[in-house]
This record gives structure tokens, C-alpha cells and sequence, in this order.
């Protein structure tokens, strides 16, 4: 079982900056490891979103909306994923949501492919 924690959300003015946090906590075995990770959002009314994915050699894929702002990292030692936002505009206004999985073949920001989930974290962007 995976469990992921998200935090670090908070309200914000546009062009403000803001980084989340996502701590994992994992019970792990041998060739089962997490090897991929991802960040998605969702606004109120709206589908959810993809806003990017990092694989286990940290390669990233942003979407394109934010892929000028975002960037995502991870600390391997502290099981933490991190997104940095950077020049918020109100419409990056959502709750964000980590999630992972295992053996992943191929690690892209499609939420089809993650079986794991956090709960979440609001982020408000006011112009």
C-alpha cells in the first residue's frame, strides 16, 4: 500500500509562487519499487488535469500550460515529491493531488495510470 500526503497549498496573488509538497510513505518490495510519480488538479465544476509527471531517473513531462512556470522534483532520501509553482495566475487556482505507482512502463501525466492517490490540496490564486 502507498500512502500520499499532500501539503503546502495556500492562497495566493497572482505572480506569487507556491511549492507542494507530497510525502510518501510505502511499504515496499523487493521489484516492486514506485517509479513513477505525478501531480494533477482540478477546479471546481472542471475535469481534472494533468499538470505533469516524474519518472524514477527524475525525467519530468509538464503539460504545456504550465510546463514555463511548474517544475517537479523529487527527494528520493525523503520520499517527498515536490512541485514549485512560480508566476501564478488565477486560473492554476485547483485543489492538487499527487499520485504514484509501480512498475510503470511508460511515466507520463495520465491519471489512467496511477492506482494511488493523496487527498489533496487547495491552492487559490486571486488576481
Amino acid at each position: 500500500q502507498v500512502y500520499l500526503a499532500e501539503s503546502g497549498g495556500d492562497s495566493v496573488q497572482a505572480g506569487e509562487s507556491l511549492r507542494l509538497s507530497c510525502t510518501t510513505s510505502e511499504y515496499t518490495y523487493p521489484g516492486d519499487p514506485i517509479n513513477c510519480m505525478g501531480w494533477f488538479r482540478q477546479a471546481p465544476g472542471a475535469e481534472r488535469e494533468a499538470v505533469g509527471s516524474i519518472n524514477s531517473d527524475g525525467r519530468t513531462i509538464l503539460a504545456d500550460s504550465v510546463k514555463d512556470r511548474f517544475t517537479i522534483a523529487k527527494d528520493d532520501a525523503k520520499n517527498i515529491l515536490y512541485l514549485q509553482m512560480n508566476s501564478l495566475k488565477p486560473e492554476d487556482t485547483g485543489r492538487y493531488y499527487c499520485a504514484a505507482d509501480r512498475n510503470i512502463y511508460l511515466c507520463r501525466p495520465d491519471h489512467r495510470i496511477f492506482t494511488y492517490w493523496g487527498q489533496g490540496t487547495q491552492v487559490t490564486v486571486s488576481s
